[in-house]
């Protein structure tokens, strides 16, 4: 058995294949998929008065003001 040659026949032809753009898939541009019910991490600015009032029950100040949003968009009429 002949041992095959160490260059291409045709170098050009070699270089090209080894630089020719690899074709992706593009990724479907939208919105994130989320869970239902699922908290996201945000920072806000808020008042610190406003802080205060919510923490000076203690531990949990931050399901409260949750709660506080929560019933103002629930009660919110539809638009």
């Amino acid at each position: 058995m002949a041992t095959p040659p160490r260059r291409p026949t045709n170098p050009m032809a070699a270089a090209e294949a080894a630089f020719k753009p690899v074709k992706k898939t593009a990724t479907p541009i939208g919105e994130p998929a989320t869970a239902p019910n699922v908290r996201e991490l945000v920072s806000i600015r808020i008042d610190r008065a406003v802080l205060d009032h919510f923490q000076e029950d203690g531990p949990g100040w931050q399901d409260r003001i949750n709660d506080a949003l929560r019933q103002i968009v629930v009660g919110k009429p539809p638009v």
